[in-house]
């Protein structure tokens, strides 16, 4: 299995032969939902928390008498049905969202997700992401000589910090390491743009 490897400005420059085990495998969409509902969980931070009526202040005395007023019987202003009360079946933070993943499913799900980016087309090789300076309008025009649309990813084998600053601008951009590629982010993205380096250092993790 071969893709062609293009340059910055999206004229072919060589080829490239993709690795069987990475880029080669039948998607399996069960598995892949179950690696990318993990990755959402585990990103969760569960800080969502309201305070039940036990926990707001105030709400001691109680508001009026208890018959004779011809109003409702209440016990305390911090009840749920009044202002200012507490919150009935409200979000605590109790909650862990974690969901444990074994590292050779996550390996999976990653090969299988790249695989489909492959077979969709999806997939565009370059030499090497190379910039003059942390501009954003150098890599708007990669992205236009590349013919990528929103929502692409590019794929480094080391961390450029001028790169990920030029980035930061443009909308539905993602720069990320080979080394810390997930199956959620690959199938995310509609155009995955991947050096010749990061492919060289993805195959070992299948070996």
């Amino acid at each position: 299995m071969e893709a062609k490897i293009l340059n910055m400005k999206g004229d072919e420059v060589g080829s490239v032969k993709l690795p069987e085990k990475v880029f080669g495998l039948k998607p399996q969409p069960t598995l892949l939902h179950e690696v990318t509902t993990a990755y959402m969980a585990n990103q969760r931070a569960g800080s969502a928390h309201v305070k039940t009526r036990a926990e707001v202040s105030g709400g001691g005395k109680k508001p009026w008498k208890q018959k004779g007023t011809g109003r409702a019987r209440q016990g305390s202003t911090r009840s749920p049905i009044w202002r200012h009360g507490g919150v009935a079946w409200g979000p605590r933070n109790t909650v862990n969202w974690r969901q444990e993943m074994p590292r050779r499913k996550a390996r999976l799900g990653l090969a299988q997700a790249l695989s489909a980016q492959a077979a969709g087309g999806r997939l565009v090789v370059v030499e090497s992401v190379a910039l003059d300076g942390a501009k954003t309008k150098e890599v708007a025009q990669l992205l236009k000589a590349l013919k990528a649309g929103p929502k692409a990813l590019i794929v480094t084998e080391q961390h450029d910090a001028g790169l990920v600053r030029a980035a930061r601008n443009v909308q539905g951009l993602k720069v990320s390491l080979a080394s810390h590629l997930n199956a959620y982010e690959v199938m995310a993205c509609r155009t995955l743009i991947i050096t010749k380096g990061a492919i060289e250092k993805l195959a070992p993790r299948w070996n």
